[in-house]
């Protein structure tokens, strides 16, 4: 067996049986216990949302597949254009990139490092110091070609938990990027639903116009042929502006949600200023699609990506304390080294120039002066945040869930008294028309009926959009929707 072999066998030995003789101090990561509620009462949809079940788990989640249930191309369309240019997820994707390459980092700092050394010198020394023997050659050349290993005993654990740590910081910014595009997505979605609804109250305000208009024309023949008076005829004049003004308020809101959505799709700036938002199904159309589920399983809220990242970011705190406490114990390093060196290059690549080393430092902390406790105490205080975090972002996942349904739940009910009304304000009307016509009723009672069932035709719309909103927000609190495909 040749020296090299002889030595690279004893450096690769003493680097496995060091490794198997490692361990891990610190803390081992225990999931917090949390009381959460069995289940969401006094609700009439998804009465089996229970406790979160023992272990989160990280789903991989088609974040675009749900809005595809409300069957409009156009608000999918609009949502591929956000995922796409939006720069809050080109922000948080890069952030993941961030992530993984340090992970990469950390996880092969644990492993040996070579290096490779070439090198050629020539020197001189002195013939006139007294130092140098007589005869002794004053100029000399030396060549060199080596190789070296470089290793840190991770018996500790010190870096076994850096690499934990790293790994879950990877997995919390994953689940980060997830929590950006349902947050992005959702508001593209409200905002697409909102521009929708200021559609249909320009509608209505227009065709409120269009009847205020043609019962003033009405209106002034009656008036100059003395059949109604100055306050019939004032107040008729009265209605047409108010009409106006209606029509304009909701040109305005259009104008505003326009540009609003222009942004959140992350458009151009001379896109944002002339903004040009396509327009699918009608606010009727899409509140048709709406369909709510029955039950919820427990284990929906598993793919909450903001509670996800919470844990792995509290995963990473508790690592971060076995790194510190690691700071305690002596460091092992073993350091070996092979390779040629010769004064003649001819003779570099001989037996009789090879070299090599072997070498081991054991460096034992003694006194820092209270700097290791010290990141210790910092490391469990930022566990201490994360832990806080986590119950915090676990109250406000079981919060959003509750009241998103409570919203749900009451729009449903708002929705059919509305409808309900507009019906029988109609029939109102009609009979109001009828008795003024005949002279039975006042001009004030026909305004009256045609503002209740402006109002509420007007309150219909509002509803039917801040169910479709309550329904984005249920959404977002359940992780990502409820279609069934995504709960495997």
């Amino acid at each position: 067996m040749t020296s090299a072999r002889l030595f690279t066998r004893t450096s690769l030995s003493l680097i496995l049986g060091a490794s198997l003789t490692a361990c891990a101090v610190g803390p081992t990561y225990q999931r917090p216990v949390i009381n959460t509620p069995n289940e969401l009462k006094q609700l009439p949809v998804a009465q089996a949302v229970q406790a979160l079940p023992k272990k989160l788990k990280q789903v991989d989640i088609d974040w675009l597949h749900w809005w595809r249930t409300f069957n409009d191309p156009v608000l999918d369309q609009l949502l591929e254009e956000a995922a796409y240019s939006n720069q809050d997820i080109q922000l948080a994707a890069a952030r993941v990139e961030e992530a993984q390459a340090q992970s990469v980092y950390t996880n092969l700092s644990r492993y040996p490092g070579i290096d490779a050394n070439v090198g050629a010198s020539r020197a001189k020394i002195s013939e006139t110091t007294g130092r140098a023997a007589p005869g002794i050659r004053t100029t000399n050349n030396n060549f060199l070609a080596s190789l070296a290993i470089n290793y840190e005993i991770d018996f500790w654990g010190k870096y076994s938990r850096a690499n934990e740590a790293a790994r879950a910081r990877l997995l919390a910014q994953q689940a980060n990027l997830g929590t950006v595009k349902a947050s992005l997505y959702a508001s593209v979605a409200q905002s697409y639903f909102a521009l929708r609804a200021f559609d249909a109250q320009h509608e209505l305000a227009q065709s409120t116009l269009q009847t205020r208009l043609e019962h003033r024309r009405l209106q002034e023949k009656r008036f100059q042929a003395g059949v109604i008076g100055e306050q019939d005829w004032q107040q008729t004049l009265s209605e047409v502006a108010s009409a106006e003004i209606q029509r304009a308020q909701a040109r305005q809101n259009q104008q505003l949600a326009e540009t609003a959505l222009a942004i959140l799709l992350g458009r151009s700036p001379a896109a944002i200023a002339k903004p040009e938002i396509a327009r699918g199904k009608n606010l009727q159309g899409l509140f048709d699609q709406v369909a709510l589920p029955a039950e919820l399983p427990a284990e929906i809220l598993t793919r909450r990506p903001d509670l996800v990242a919470a844990e792995q970011s509290l995963i990473a705190a508790n690592a971060d304390i076995g790194q510190a406490k690691a700071q305690y114990f002596p460091s092992i390093k073993l350091t070996s080294g092979s390779g040629y060196e010769s004064r003649n290059l001819a003779d570099l690549i001989q037996p009789s120039s090879m070299l090599w080393n072997l070498g081991a430092n054991l460096a034992q902390p003694v006194f820092r002066g209270g700097l290791i406790s010290s990141l210790i105490n910092g490391a469990k205080a930022r566990k201490n945040q994360a832990l806080a975090q986590y119950v915090q972002s676990v109250q406000f996942a079981f919060r959003d869930v509750h009241d998103a349904l409570v919203n749900v739940a009451a729009n449903e009910e708002i929705v059919t008294a509305a409808q309900t009304r507009q019906q029988a304000l109609k029939e109102t009307l009609r009979l109001v028309n009828l008795r003024y016509t005949n002279g039975y009723s006042s001009y004030l009672e026909v305004l009256n009926a045609q503002r209740d069932l402006f109002q509420v035709e007007s309150t219909l719309i509002d509803t039917q959009r801040a169910q479709l909103a309550a329904t984005v927000s249920l959404y977002k609190a359940l992780g990502g929707g409820w279609a069934g495909q995504q709960l495997k």
